[in-house]
């Protein structure tokens, strides 16, 4: 699939390259970023490495590159990865996707994040598919009851929680709920108005 450059005021989405391996080999080996999104597959460098040369080829998804979008002297300041920024499971049929996101440690908290999930969602929703875009009338996605911050981020920008896969995740020796969220096309545009 032909993933698209959006542009917010504080962020760039771009397609995820070869070049992207090395951040995002510190995103899947940060112990808080792990904990939080329930990860608890391990992964080679080589692993990452080839999925960031290759991802941009899967169908049935777009993976982004979240960067900054500074910009001096007409060129932008920095293109590195910051964070990650996924639809996936796209269902052609049923117009729906998931959605997930990562954000290195420096970078959370700042902004981003929410950024990139409106431009996400402005692009899921509205992208003519002439254009690339899948024109999709839902997305979801699941976040850890310990995660409440996320949780909260999520909220602010429209998804609705639907309910709870109790003990879906390991926290350690404890268990966490997967919260399942989602918004539909016509929320997500009255939140733009």
């Amino acid at each position: 699939m032909r993933t698209a450059v959006l542009v917010g005021e504080m962020m760039r989405l771009r397609p995820l390259e070869a070049r992207d391996g090395a951040r995002l080999w510190e995103a899947v080996n940060d112990p808080e970023g792990r904990r939080l999104t329930g990860t608890t597959a391990a992964f080679t460098r080589a692993q990452v490495d080839r999925w960031a040369a290759t991802v941009a080829d899967e169908d049935g998804r777009y993976d982004w590159a979240i960067t900054p979008a500074a910009v001096r002297d007409g060129g932008l300041v920095s293109d590195e990865l910051i964070g990650e920024i996924v639809l996936n499971d796209l269902d052609p049929v049923a117009r729906s996707a998931n959605l997930r996101l990562q954000m290195l440690p420096d970078y959370r908290g700042r902004g981003y994040g929410r950024e990139a999930i409106v431009e996400v969602l402005r692009f899921a929703f509205d992208a003519d598919p002439a254009d690339g875009g899948p024109r999709l009338h839902r997305v979801s996605l699941d976040v850890l009851s310990i995660n409440p911050r996320a949780k909260a981020l999520y909220g602010s920008v429209g998804f609705v929680e639907e309910g709870r896969l109790r003990d879906a995740y390991r926290d350690g020796d404890d268990w966490a709920d997967a919260v399942v969220m989602s918004i539909l096309e016509d929320e997500f545009r009255a939140t733009q108005d």
